[in-house]
Parts: C-alpha cells; structure tokens; sequence
C-alpha cells in the first residue's frame, strides 16, 4: 500500500514532539508539503531540523504561533493561506482530582483542545471545499469514551472533538473533503512519562514504571504496552490519503484495543 501526498500541503498543530511530530514525518515522507506548528520558534526549528535529517528533501514550513487564540490563528493564516490537509494534533493534559478542577481549568482545557481546532477548521474548510479535495483530522484519546477519574477535564474535551468531528463532517458531505477523529490510545511521549511519574512511584525505572501504571491505570489494554507514536501516525497518514476517501465522519481507533468495545 503506498501513500502519495505529492502536491498536497499539510498542517499538524502541535507538532514539534511526540504524536504530532511523528504524523509530520509520516505525512512529509509520503511528498506532503509540511508546515511544523509549535509556539516558540526554536522548538519549531529544532523539529524542522530533525525531520529534515529523517526525510531527506522533505518540504518544510516553520510555523511558530499559538493556535489557541484567534491573534495567533490569523497570524498562520498570513504563513500558510491553505492546507489540504489539517491535523489537530494540539493538546493538553495531566492528573487532577476532579472536585479541585476550576473553571479556569475547564475553560483552558476548552480552549486549547477543542476550540483551537474548530476554529482552524472553519480557516481552511472553505479552501479544501472550493478545491474539492481535503483531509481534516482531529487526534482524539480513548479518553473521550473511558472518561479517567484522575483527569475529567481532558476526557470530556476529547468527547467533544469526537462530536466536533462529526459535526463538521457533515458540514463537508459531498465536497470531497472528508474529517474523521482519531481515538488513540496510552502512548508513550515524554509528556505522558511525566504523567506516568505523577501515578506511581518516580523511584521506579522507566520499564517497570510503565509496566505498573498500565497494570493500576490502563489494566483494560488488550496490547499490554504503552503505544509508540509512529503506530499513530501510520493509522493519520493513511487518513490524510486518497486511500482513505470513504472514510469519513468516522471515529477510528488505534487504542491497542483498550476501549472495551467491538464497534470502533
């Protein structure tokens, strides 16, 4: 099976480690054209640079902004006017009791992993439905359906991109532009190895850190082992493929089959 994106530009939110770094290299390997979104500029060139050793010829395009406002959405709006393909990788999360969650925590949640997506949706929507051809993803979690007791806040923003998926899907039927949510599972950034920390003893070595929080936190995972951020980006970059082009409103799991469930 081989994935062509020549001739395609991609934007991944959030995309200078982990998942969306590794969807960024899938996507540029393929022949995408690849803007790199973070806030600071030298992450961002630090990430351009890695993936240019890893991809060699790769096409890719520094974008430096904060997309959680509208400020910064304008701003990469004037770096990058369209995209055939949108990946909203950004998020946030981490371990809270959920009596001691304010409001400000729940309207930063919003605000980060909901709204900043739809509103780069509503940005390059248009461009993809004029064009006739578009992929818009949203990376969702297996916590949008098994709502984590130590961090409410992230689940039920993560719900919501699942609905905001469909939703916008709908908005997009017929054109040729199709928009699905990606549930993946626990996986393994250095991010989630701080959360992992915060759950079960620091002293412990990272093998068997991992290995217990699983067995205390995540006991439901039928792959038994953290995800890799490559085995997520092989399921967003066939996504973002002509392949995939009956695919669409559709929430698509690669979870390790830890959402205990036989429908996707």
């Amino acid at each position: 099976m081989r994935i062509d994106l020549s001739g395609k530009t991609a934007l991944v939110t959030g995309s200078t480690q982990g998942i969306g770094l590794a969807i960024a290299g899938n996507l540029a390997a393929a022949g995408a054209r690849v803007a790199i979104n973070g806030r600071k500029a030298e992450t961002v060139d630090r990430a351009v640079a890695e993936l240019a050793e890893q991809v060699p010829g790769a096409e890719l395009i520094g974008a430096p902004v904060d997309v959680t406002s509208a400020e910064g959405t304008e701003e990469l709006l004037g770096t990058l006017p369209k995209a055939d393909i949108l990946v909203n990788n950004l998020g946030i999360f981490g371990a809270q009791p959920a009596m001691e969650i304010t409001d400000e925590e729940w309207r930063r949640y919003f605000e980060v992993n909901v709204l900043a997506a739809i509103r780069l949706t509503r940005a390059y929507l248009p461009g993809m439905t004029e064009a006739g051809w578009g992929r818009i993803q949203y990376i969702a979690s297996d916590s949008a359906i098994v709502i984590p007791a130590e961090m409410i806040h992230y689940g039920v923003s993560k719900t919501a991109l699942l609905a905001a998926s469909r939703g916008f899907a709908k908005e997009a039927a017929g054109t040729g532009v199709t928009v699905n949510a990606v549930i993946a599972g626990p996986t393994h950034t250095a991010g989630v190895e701080d959360f992992v920390y915060q759950l079960v003893d620091p002293a412990l070595p990272w093998d068997q850190a991992q290995r217990e929080f699983m067995r205390l936190h995540r006991p439901q995972s039928l792959l038994q082992r953290l995800i890799e951020p490559e085995e997520i980006a092989n399921l967003s970059a066939y996504l973002a493929s002509p392949l995939a082009s009956a695919t669409t409103g559709a929430a698509v799991r690669v979870d390790g089959g830890y959402v205990d469930s036989i429908l996707p």
